[in-house]
């Protein structure tokens, strides 16, 4: 009993049983029940009565016994008529004994007698069924049909509630063996369907959750290698050169540490970008002031690098989303734009209504990327080459934090060569 299906299969039979037995019960009362007269049978027992009735009366006791024979033949019984004291009109017998076994309770769907009285109380016709009729055997094919009807029933119900839980189960316990990738795609709109996308929404997390902290891991040890190897011989020329030497290495520690340390504040960036949706806040944003605010920001970056920052100004534009993460989108890809513009070229930052989308255009007038890296400039740490990041500071780290950010708000960005220069195209839901 352990099984659902079984249970289910096997209350569902309970309960059909128990209405069955329920319909033999009232439905046998209904019929021999001396006063009822509401039930089918009943009905037509008084009707019965009735002609009798009037054939007694009109015909005398052969006119009687004409009719009760063709009754009797009819229904397959005993009929018998008798006055209101229960003297049978056609022999004379004191039949009360009758009356007493119509009175008594009815064996199961088995009735002796039955007996109905006329509207004035005249008259009483009983009626004694042959043996089997209309006994629990006379109805019991119709009873085998309906039987199985509900064992087929209780059958593909329970298959049809049980088989998307076996589902479930198996796309659970693959889940919990490392497979991160499996899911119910269940499509059901009831009770079960909504636990199944319950589980899919919650796998779906933790595979996103588990793959950005293993993808880091991976990509952090890879980019620590690197500036860890160089501050080691650093720390071993400053130990053991004098002068210049020992300020060259002082020098390279620094500059190391720096980059470690842009390193880290970047990967707490990403940390936050690919961490849990369900935990961002989400609230109304004005794109037009933040885009604004981080063109001033950016400025003096651009005036440092010899380059300025073009803002075509846009109309009240509204998002919901997570400001914070809007907003490190479009600094780290405007930065971006302006750490690769030459000098005394504009770096050209606009934003306007893309129909369904905000859209936000940043360009830059510089080289430009190879076309068979576009595809990957939003992956993490990945570098078209030495010049375009690590000369620049970078450490491949910015893009992909947009592209992360983006997608949390259910947008797009991409990376298109404008020749000359690069053009960003950030496409956010209004």
């Amino acid at each position: 009993m352990r099984s659902l299906f079984t249970k289910f299969v096997l209350w569902f039979l309970a309960a059909m049983a128990i209405t069955m037995v329920g319909f033999v019960f009232f439905t046998s009362r209904s019929m021999t029940a001396t006063r009822g007269r509401g039930h089918p049978m009943g009905r037509m027992l008084s009707f019965q009565l009735e002609e009798a009735r009037s054939a007694y009366e009109t015909g005398g006791k052969e006119g009687l016994g004409r009719f009760m024979e063709r009754m009797n033949e009819t229904f397959q019984g005993q009929g018998m008529l008798t006055d209101g004291q229960f003297r049978d009109l056609l022999t004379g017998a004191d039949r009360r004994d009758l009356y007493e076994k119509a009175e008594q309770p009815t064996r199961f769907y088995r009735p002796q007698v039955i007996a109905r009285a006329s509207r004035d109380g005249r008259y009483w016709l009983f009626v004694m069924p042959a043996r089997g009729r209309p006994g629990f055997s006379f109805f019991l094919p119709q009873y085998l049909w309906i039987a199985a009807a509900m064992v087929l029933l209780s059958y593909f119900a329970a298959i049809q509630l049980t088989s998307p839980l076996r589902r479930l189960q198996k796309a659970v316990e693959r889940f919990g063996k490392g497979d991160l990738t499996s899911r119910t795609e269940s499509n059901r709109k009831d009770e079960v369907g909504r636990l199944a996308r319950a589980f899919d929404e919650m796998a779906e997390r933790i595979q996103t959750l588990l793959s950005a902290e293993r993808r880091l891991l991976m990509d952090i040890s890879h980019e620590l290698r690197s500036p860890l190897a160089r501050l080691a011989v650093a720390i071993e020329l400053a130990r053991t050169e004098a002068g210049d030497a020992r300020e060259a290495a002082l020098n390279r520690i620094e500059k190391e540490a720096d980059r470690l340390n842009s390193l880290v504040a970047e990967l707490l960036q990403v940390t936050r970008a690919e961490g849990d949706p369900a935990s961002r806040r989400v609230e109304p944003v004005r794109l037009d002031e933040l885009v604004s605010s981080v063109v001033e920001d950016c400025s003096l970056e651009a005036d440092a690098r010899g380059c300025r920052l073009q803002w075509n100004a846009a109309a009240p534009m509204t998002i919901h989303g997570d400001a914070e993460l809007i907003r490190r989108a479009v600094e780290n890809v405007v930065r971006n734009a302006i750490r690769h513009a030459p000098a005394s070229t504009p770096v050209e930052v606009s934003l306007d209504n893309g129909g369904p989308s905000a859209r936000i255009r940043v360009r830059d007038y510089g080289p430009g990327v190879p076309e068979e890296h576009l595809p990957h400039i939003f992956d993490p740490f990945y570098r078209v080459d030495t010049d375009r990041n690590r000369a620049s500071g970078g450490v491949g780290l910015g893009l992909a934090i947009a592209r992360r950010a983006v997608e949390l708000h259910k947008g797009r960005i991409q990376a298109t060569n404008s020749h000359p220069g690069l053009l960003m195209q950030i496409d956010l839901p209004v």
